[in-house]
């Protein structure tokens, strides 16, 4: 049986749905860990906290403002996938340095927060 992993997606930013265009990504992980190996062998690991985050190229809809996007500070970004999975970005807020790329009418946003919840839907 073939099932859908991937394609549809929907982005939400306190609610209000975003215009999704392509290159979607969302990185849940809190932590990340990297081997530790001396000169006798692997001696184990080192642990570190990282910061999730949301990312997607967006359309540049009419209404749509890049200046909107910088006020936003502790806001819930949700992305619903074609996996049926939902991640929920809480305490996040927009990262800014935007490239408004006008030939193809989008704009690459991240947003990075404090935690990521994952859950199937």
């Amino acid at each position: 049986m073939a099932q859908r992993i991937a394609g549809i997606a929907f982005l939400t930013v306190d609610g209000v749905q975003m215009a999704v265009r392509g290159n979607f990504t969302v990185s849940p992980s809190p932590v990340e860990r990297t081997m530790i190996a001396g000169q006798d062998g692997v001696h184990g690991y080192q642990e570190l906290p990282r910061v999730p985050y949301i990312e997607a190229d967006l359309s540049t809809m009419p209404g749509f403002y890049l200046e909107d996007l910088m006020d936003e500070t502790d806001v819930t970004v949700v992305a619903q996938l074609a996996n049926h999975m939902q991640y929920t970005l809480i305490a996040a807020t927009c990262k800014g340095g935007f490239e408004n790329n006008t030939r193809d009418g989008q704009v690459r946003v991240r947003w990075e927060g404090v935690t990521c919840e994952e859950v199937s839907i």
